[in-house]
């Protein structure tokens, strides 16, 4: 979410009020939408990017918004070469701009995505995308959820709080970054069961949420792009071995196929190793 969000606002910097020239599809399975047409946004002002969760709203003045969602590995960049078949491009927007002299030149930003998901895409709707596909059926925004929302949502579930809190459809915007520092900042255990969860609990993670999406946002507003994962400030994700930072532990993990949690025993755990599977037995 806030990388997300950062960039959205950087979009808006560079784009809005520009008139899209071209929809350039580069890819025929990056369009996830056949009707409406993408390019019935050529000719029309971009008027903003905004996002919701982890997707990118590109919002035009004909009421048609492209909804991209990046991914692991997408990004959403200039594009000044324009070659004709570009490695790993997805599709293309180019832009009307002034050039100093008064007259105008082509902007184009192109949706590429690196990595082995090739998931990227985007989606091209009419109205409002809120009720629509891709979005429709998402969970509130986490960093909107007051204290009474949060405890509602998790106590409807009896989940382990990890993995809850990454569900998009229960909770949106969060990712397997800012999970593993909210949890940490929470002094929870990742496998600490939501619908159980007291009410000092509760305010503690609500309290995290809050803080640490702000402070992760604050950081990407400082970029120029969308940066590595691995380059982001964190007290446990992708510290692995290393000192906590609030005490003399190390920083533990539970290896899943997709994932990994990442968590320091004395801080969250009372000081238990969580075993390396679905089925550990510290639920607490």
């Amino acid at each position: 979410m806030p990388e997300v969000q950062a960039h959205a606002e950087r979009l808006t910097a560079a784009l809005a009020g520009k008139t899209l020239a071209k929809f350039e599809l580069l890819n025929f399975a990056a369009l996830k939408t056949f009707s409406p047409a993408a390019d019935a946004a050529v000719g029309h002002r971009l008027v903003k990017v905004g996002r919701r969760a982890k997707y990118l709203l590109i919002e035009f003045d004909n009421g048609q918004t492209h909804v991209v969602h990046l991914m692991q590995g997408g990004r959403l960049r200039p594009d000044p070469k324009r070659t004709r078949k570009p490695k790993l491009g997805l599709a293309r927007w180019v832009f009307e701009a002034e050039d100093p002299d008064g007259g105008s030149v082509e902007e184009a930003w192109m949706l590429t995505e690196a990595g082995t998901e090739r998931k990227a895409g985007v989606w091209a709707v009419d109205g409002d995308p809120l009720p629509q596909d891709p979005l429709l059926g998402l969970g509130p925004e986490a960093d909107l959820l007051d204290r009474g929302q949060l405890e509602e949502l998790l106590s409807a579930h009896s989940r382990r709080v990890h993995g809850l809190l990454r569900e998009q459809r229960t909770i949106a915007g969060l990712g397997r970054m800012l999970t593993n520092e909210i949890i940490y900042e929470a002094r929870l255990s990742p496998f600490a069961n939501s619908s159980k969860l007291t009410a000092d609990q509760l305010d503690r993670l609500h309290e995290a949420i809050v803080s640490v999406v702000a402070r992760a946002t604050d950081h990407e507003r400082t970029l120029d792009d969308i940066g590595k994962s691995i380059d982001r400030p964190s007290k446990v994700h992708n510290r692995s071995g290393e000192p906590c930072l609030d005490c003399d532990d190390t920083i533990r993990t539970v290896e899943y196929r997709r994932y990994t949690v990442f968590y320091c025993p004395t801080a969250q755990t009372d000081g238990k190793l969580l075993a390396d599977n679905t089925t550990s037995k510290f639920l607490k």
